[in-house]
């Protein structure tokens, strides 16, 4: 039995993996918009958020891409078993927001905003913690990968942050007419899909010695 060949094939898919996260974390919010856009006669309106694409036809889009998000994740395999942990918990938050609506108001919402949350949270744990490992010698393209990873990792965290802040504080203010928490969720996705794709080893990896 070829070992040598069943763990380079085992690394490519692993690598396809990440890859495929990191698109669907970057194409999802101009998906989103642009066949909402097209929705509304191409009005160019944004909606409030992210989640808010629900209540359109880009559902299938949204929760479509949740839902392999989430399965991707739950499939994930790293190094130990936190890893492994984080993979599931982000697999269930993914699932929560995918199949329960943020509207109406009531125990769905509750689930919907919650798991979002934890999701945000598990994805930049990703990035901060489990991403940044590495041995004894780390090579200069990794210390480059390290610093995106941390800055990903702590945009997630300050977009999060900010998002409370201004459902709590300011919703009810003229800043709502730019869309905060559409740009704010955006970012956050973003900064997930970049954070997956460097991880596939498509920008930054290490050179061939």
């Amino acid at each position: 039995m070829n070992h040598e060949g069943t763990k380079g094939r085992l690394l490519v898919s692993h690598l396809t993996l990440r890859r495929v996260l990191g698109i669907l974390g970057v194409a999802l919010p101009f998906v989103l918009m642009v066949w909402g856009f097209a929705l509304s006669g191409w009005s160019m309106e944004l909606q409030d958020s992210i989640s808010d694409y629900y209540h359109l036809r880009t559902r299938d889009a949204l929760v479509g891409t949740l839902c392999v998000i989430g399965l991707f994740l739950f499939a994930y395999k790293g190094y130990e078993r936190k890893d492994d942990i984080a993979g599931y918990l982000a697999c269930l938050f993914a699932l929560g927001v995918a199949f329960f609506p943020n509207k109406p108001q009531g125990w769905e919402s509750i689930v919907h905003f919650s798991s979002a949350a934890g999701l945000f949270l598990v994805l930049s744990f990703f990035s901060l913690f489990l991403f940044t490992k590495s041995g004894n010698y780390q090579t200069p393209q990794k210390r480059i990968r390290n610093r995106v990873y941390v800055a990903c990792g702590l945009l997630m965290l300050v977009c999060l942050i900010l998002t409370g802040l201004y459902t709590w504080l300011l919703e009810d203010t003229a800043i709502a007419n730019i869309r905060p928490v559409f740009w704010l969720e955006s970012l956050m996705i973003w900064a997930f899909g970049v954070s997956w794709f460097i991880k596939g080893q498509t920008l930054l990896k290490d050179a061939i010695a």
